[in-house]
């Protein structure tokens, strides 16, 4: 069976989402001429939705009640692998930026369409890039409603094993008191690891834990801690830390 799929894999629904990811750019592009806030989340989402779809991957979501849409939040989630970002796009019902690597805005179309859309550009080889990443966080969450997403590793697991956090989501967190809402997601390293560019039909779940409030002097690390704690009790045993 798994040579059937990956024949429908690379030769219908490759050649299906590439057309699609074009396009979705392309509206993404030209929409946020207008509204940048509508399509620069909407279409987006519906292609997320396709690629799960095209792909037999489902995905459960739970306490989706812990959220409230007209409130920001700092949403941080781990980083099993490249179905987070379609997981969360697709079924966050938020609408939010990410915090991304800077280096995607290279790709072509692509770059451009995250650029038009307000998603926040990441530049860590310098201390101005990371104060221009805060002051572009910082616009974004004065819209009420915006939420910011982050992965806080930086980068997806090569193991299934959580990385370290990286404390700029808190940071930013912390100086707005904006809420956190760790987001524990599970099974997207089945799916399709970091190793591959095959995917495996499977089921991810996203979990919404409820908010962290805090107030302004709470301690980044500790609240850095606690998320990961937080996010980690929902992987399996092999996954959390021994």
């Amino acid at each position: 069976m798994i040579y059937i799929y990956r024949i429908y894999q690379w030769c219908i629904v490759a050649p299906i989402m590439l057309v699609a990811s074009i396009l979705t750019a392309l509206i993404t592009i030209i929409g946020c001429l207008f509204n940048q806030d509508y399509w620069g989340y909407f279409p987006a989402k519906w292609w997320a939705r396709l690629w799960c779809w095209l792909h037999l991957v489902r995905i459960k979501v739970k306490g989706r009640e812990h959220v409230d849409h007209e409130t920001s939040y700092v949403f941080v989630a781990n980083h099993q692998g490249a179905y987070d970002i379609f997981s969360i796009y697709g079924f966050l019902g938020h609408n939010f930026k990410w915090m991304m690597r800077k280096g995607i805005t290279n790709i072509p179309i692509i770059g451009t369409a995250c650029r038009m859309a307000g998603h926040i550009m990441v530049d860590t080889h310098s201390t101005q890039g990371l104060r221009d990443t805060m002051a572009a966080a910082k616009k974004k969450l004065h819209s009420g409603g915006m939420s910011i997403v982050v992965f806080p590793e930086g980068r997806r697991t090569d193991t299934g094993l959580m990385g370290p956090f990286k404390n700029g989501a808190f940071k930013l967190a912390l100086e707005f008191g904006l809420p956190v809402v760790p987001i524990t997601i599970d099974g997207s390293y089945k799916v399709m690891p970091r190793s591959t560019f095959n995917v495996t039909p499977g089921i991810i779940t996203l979990t919404f834990h409820e908010p962290i409030q805090h107030a302004g002097g709470n301690d980044i690390a500790e609240v850095s801690h606690q998320c990961r704690e937080i996010i980690q009790q929902d992987l399996p045993a092999y996954q959390r830390d021994q």
